[in-house]
């Protein structure tokens, strides 16, 4: 599955597929084939990090 590349649309992206369909992000990057660390440090580059309790990115 292709992914959005740019990062802001990306972080929208996977927010809303984590509301709306994963319980958790190891779920979500199983599912779309997607590899987990490189997500986190894409996000991290813009300043977000993963809340496991929230299941989304969010402000570091």
């Amino acid at each position: 599955m292709n992914i959005p590349k740019d990062p802001i649309i990306l972080l929208s992206y996977i927010n809303t597929k984590l509301r709306d369909e994963f319980p958790t992000l190891e779920d979500l990057c199983l599912s779309l084939s997607i590899n987990q660390t490189q997500l986190e440090n894409t996000l991290s580059s813009i300043g977000y990090k993963y809340d496991s309790k929230s299941n989304r990115f969010l402000p570091n």
